[in-house]
Formats: structure tokens, C-alpha cells, sequence
């Protein structure tokens, strides 16, 4: 019973944080990508991220948009799934990338420059197409997004 109950109580708390989805657009290099992402903009949504979940489709991530541009000390503390993080300027431009994170693990993650949102992939996605510091990221977040 005990078990169960906690099963459960995991299985809410990644569905609570559950977003509407948004579309991302990467371009890195001649490679373009479309990823449907979670927008996570709100403080416990920036707390809780990817946490609990134990699937991500392929094309799918989540944007973390923290506004003004900060350190992000990100982390995989109760994540299940191996991540790709994508730290990103207020341009729209990749700064640096993360690649495959370990699972649970509570090592900070910081490209030691303040960003305007991070994109976290399935771990291996961003090599695997080709996606490099340097790509631009299209959203509405960045500042090149909304000067068209």
C-alpha cells in the first residue's frame, strides 16, 4: 500500500507540471529542427523541470525561460530520463551545451555565463542532429524571435 501510494504521489507531480506545448525551431549550421516543448516560466515550474518523467519523445523537450538573464544552475535531481541542455543567450544563440546528464545526479550545471532560458532534449538528441554552441534557437522568448 505504502508503495502504491508513492507510485502515485511520483506519477502526479510530473503530470501537475504538466505545460501547454509551444514549438521551438533550432538551426545549427544547414540543420533545422522542430521540437514541441513544455514552456516552464513560472518559479515551480523552473523548480520541478523534467522531474518525475519517464518519457520524452523525441522531438519533445522543455524550455526553461527565466526571464532576465541569469546563472543557471541546473541539475538532475529526481530525473529519470539522460538530458541534453541547450543554454541559450537572449538572442536566441547556444552558448553551450550539456550533453547526456546523468540521471538523478545533483551536480550543478553552468556554462558560467548568465542566460535567458535553457532547452533540455533527450540526452544524445542535440549530437545526433547535429545541433552545436553556436545553433540559434526561434521562440518568442528571444530577443531575435520577436524582431521580425
Amino acid at each position: 500500500m505504502k508503495t502504491a501510494l508513492l507510485s502515485l504521489l511520483v506519477l502526479v507531480a510530473g503530470q501537475a507540471f504538466a505545460q501547454e506545448t509551444e514549438i521551438v525551431i533550432v538551426q545549427s549550421g544547414d540543420v533545422t529542427h522542430e521540437f514541441t516543448v513544455e514552456l516552464a516560466d513560472e518559479p515551480d515550474e523552473i523548480t520541478t523541470g523534467l522531474m518525475f518523467r519517464e518519457t520524452l519523445e523525441a522531438d519533445a523537450g522543455m524550455l526553461f525561460d527565466f526571464g532576465t538573464p541569469r546563472e543557471a544552475n541546473m541539475w538532475m535531481r529526481n530525473v529519470t530520463l539522460p538530458l541534453d541542455m541547450l543554454f541559450i543567450g537572449t538572442d536566441g544563440v547556444v552558448v553551450a551545451i550539456a550533453r547526456n546528464a546523468v540521471p538523478g545526479s545533483e551536480r550543478r550545471i553552468n556554462p558560467g555565463v548568465p542566460v535567458k532560458g535553457v532547452l533540455e532534449l533527450n540526452g544524445g538528441r542535440s549530437a545526433e542532429l547535429g545541433i552545436e554552441p553556436g545553433a540559434t534557437v526561434d521562440h518568442r522568448i528571444f530577443a531575435a524571435s520577436n524582431d521580425e
